[in-house]
Order: C-alpha cells, then structure tokens, then sequence
C-alpha cells in the first residue's frame, strides 16, 4: 500500500515463500516464474481449476499481511488494491511472461547482475539452484537438450534488453 515495502527484511521473504509453498501444497498449482520485489510481487501459476486462482492468492495475500501486521505492528491495507492477472492463453508466450517478471530487479535498478538476487526463480532455470516453489515452466527444456546449454541460453535470452519493456512496465504497474 503507498508503495511501501512488503518486505523488510530477509525473514519477510522467506516467511512470504513458506506461505506460498504451503498454499502450493493445499491448491495443487503449478509455480513457473516468481520474483519478489521490496514493495510487490510477481506469480506466474498454472492453476488446475480457474476457480481456485481467486482463493489462491486471496490466501496467499492475506496469510501474508496478518504475518506483517503482527511483526510490524501495521494497521491498515497491506496491499494496494486488487492484484492484477493476466490470463496467458498462448504457451509460446509463457517464457516470454517468465522473462519480464526474472527481469524486475535488474530494471528497478536494485542489482546489475540478476544471479545475486535471491527471491525470484531466475537461478533455478539461469543456474539449475534448487527452488522447492518453482515448477519448472515446460517450454524452458525446449530451449536445448544439454542442461549446461540450455541454462546458458536461458541467461542470454533473459539478459537481452527489449525496446518494449518500458510500455510493459506502464501497463504491468500501473506506471
């Protein structure tokens, strides 16, 4: 809310990832991409039934702010509005989705080298580091058949600047 931070400190990170992989556990879904930003969130999940998407992340985000009301003796939204979602109905279009929300950090300018961020999925698939959230996103294993291949081309592939983002930004953010 007001752009504040969702998280302070390194123990907000991983308390959000445990609720995650808790809800990830009761709902079945698929996680392929993730990046958790100082003041937002980025998801990218496949849901076995559409209905369940809503209860998801309704559980999610509420698991998380009554944690940061209590830690941080916060009164008020935690969240600014409702969460915004793309329906993805093109799978070709899947890594591309994966590929913008790996890149926030680097754009908001809070690192120049995406391997040093910890909270989003990028070292699973840049790296192969072991991410118990991430199921792996099905069109990452068609990029090539040798693993140390396919990781590298997955950098460069993420790495590559496009002339669009910033428009995407604007719609993604509201910016």
């Amino acid at each position: 809310h007001n752009k504040a931070d969702l998280f302070k400190r390194t123990q907000d990170y991983l308390i959000f990832k445990k609720i995650v992989g808790r809800y990830k556990t009761k709902f079945a879904f698929h996680l392929f991409h993730y990046c958790l930003m100082p003041n937002h969130i980025h998801l990218l999940l496949k849901t076995q039934h559409c209905k369940e998407f809503p209860r998801i992340l309704q559980g999610i985000t509420q698991s998380y702010s009554f944690y940061y009301r209590e830690v941080y003796n916060h009164v008020g939204y935690v969240y600014q509005g409702r969460y915004k979602s793309f329906l993805i109905k093109n799978d070709s279009y899947l890594l591309e989705c994966g590929r913008y929300i790996e890149r926030n950090p680097l754009r908001a300018g809070l690192i120049d080298d995406l391997s040093q961020y910890r909270w989003s999925s990028y070292n699973f698939y840049a790296h192969g580091q072991f991410d118990g959230l991430v199921t792996m996103d099905p069109l990452y294993e068609s990029i090539e058949i040798n693993e140390q291949k396919r990781m590298l081309k997955y950098r460069q592939y993420i790495l590559e600047e496009r002339p669009y983002e910033k428009a995407l930004d604007d719609v993604m953010v509201g910016g």
